[in-house]
């Protein structure tokens, strides 16, 4: 199993990253969160998991050890797949989805795309022993940079939010209305936080 990656980010896309090891280029698909802080040209570090199928090798990437092992321990729930397990990932942190799954907290999983009240109530059913119950976040993986705050922050909020089901116009209308609320402001902003609020007030619409 490759447990993680550390070399040169070769390039940056919304779904994923490209990361140079020993001359190999090893493509890893990432949470919106992780990839706003890979910059190409950089060196980095992601813990990953390997998702094998009869047709296709996947590697996932993360930005700690704790995020992957969450990662690889919603897919023992019924009905969720690496995809949905990624986009879990993008919605909440780590420990916020312990604490929604320990707490029976159906209205947090279901603001992820792609679950909806039945699957709720069934990760809840076989994972509350299994998951963990909420504590502090594992920081990022040894050797890797915090996130970065770069004016393209609204490109990559959108192109998230898009990757994970939803509209152009409606991505760009939730970041809109942050803005207006106060909620961010400038170019100072965490990418990965913004997402989270961008996707909780799309939920409610």
């Amino acid at each position: 199993m490759i447990a993680h990656l550390r070399g040169t980010v070769a390039g940056v896309a919304p779904d994923g990253a490209v990361i140079e090891v020993g001359g190999v280029g090893m493509r890893v698909q990432c949470t919106p969160g992780t990839l706003a802080e890979l910059r190409p040209g950089e060196a980095a570090q992601v813990a990953t998991s390997l998702v094998v199928r009869e047709d296709s090798l996947t590697l996932y990437g993360f930005s700690s050890d704790d995020e992957r092992n969450v990662f690889e321990m919603l897919q023992t729930a019924s009905g969720v797949g690496p995809r949905l397990a990624l986009a879990m990932l993008a919605v909440h942190s780590p420990d916020a989805l312990r604490r929604a799954v320990s707490t029976g907290d159906l209205a947090a999983l279901t603001m992820v795309p792609g679950i909806g009240k039945k699957g709720a109530e069934r990760i809840v059913l076989e994972l509350r022993d299994r998951l963990g119950p909420p504590g502090d976040d594992t920081g990022s993986m040894p050797g890797t940079r915090p996130a970065s705050r770069l004016p393209s922050w609204r490109d990559q909020v959108t192109s998230g939010l898009v990757n994970l089901g939803w509209q152009t116009r409606d991505a760009e209308a939730a970041i809109a209305a942050l803005e207006d609320e106060g909620v961010v402001s400038g170019d100072a902003v965490d990418v990965a936080t913004v997402l989270r609020a961008a996707l909780r007030k799309l939920s409610k619409q």
